[in-house]
C-alpha cells in the first residue's frame, strides 16, 4: 500500500473504534465532522431514523467567512449550532470521525459550543 492508502485505512480503523460507542438518538443526535484538504463539513444526524437534522460546511452558498481554515471551522461550528437550534436540538454527541481532537476539529467543536450546543 502506498502512503495515502495507509493513512486512509488507519483513519477508518480509528473511526470504527470511535463509532462503536456513539449512537445518535432523537433527543441527542450525533454531530459528525468531516474535514478535507480545503473544506470542513458538519452534520447533526439522528441514527435511529437515518435522517440529517442539520448540516453546514464551508461550501454552503450562505457561508461567507474567509481567512484561515481554523476561523472557517469555527464559523461552520457556529452555523451548524444555529441550524440545529432552529430544528429543536440543543444537546448532541460529538463524533470526531477518526480525526484527532485538535486543529480544525477542535475549532469546529468550540464554535458549536459557542453557538449553544451542549456536548
Amino acid at each position: 500500500m502506498n502512503r495515502m492508502t495507509t493513512k486512509r485505512v488507519r483513519r477508518s480503523r480509528r473511526k470504527q473504534g470511535v463509532r462503536k460507542g456513539i449512537l445518535g438518538s432523537p433527543d441527542r443526535p450525533r454531530l459528525s465532522v468531516f474535514r478535507s484538504l480545503n473544506h470542513v463539513y458538519a452534520q447533526v444526524i439522528d441514527d435511529l431514523t437515518g435522517k440529517t437534522v442539520a448540516s453546514a460546511s464551508t461550501r454552503d452558498k450562505g457561508f461567507s467567512a474567509t481567512g484561515a481554515k481554523m476561523a472557517e471551522a469555527t464559523a461552520v461550528g457556529k452555523l451548524v449550532a444555529e441550524r440545529a437550534k432552529a430544528a429543536g436540538v440543543s444537546k448532541v454527541v460529538f463524533d470526531r470521525n477518526g480525526y484527532l481532537f485538535h486543529g480544525r476539529v477542535k475549532a469546529l467543536a468550540d464554535g458549536a459550543r459557542e453557538g449553544g450546543l451542549q456536548f
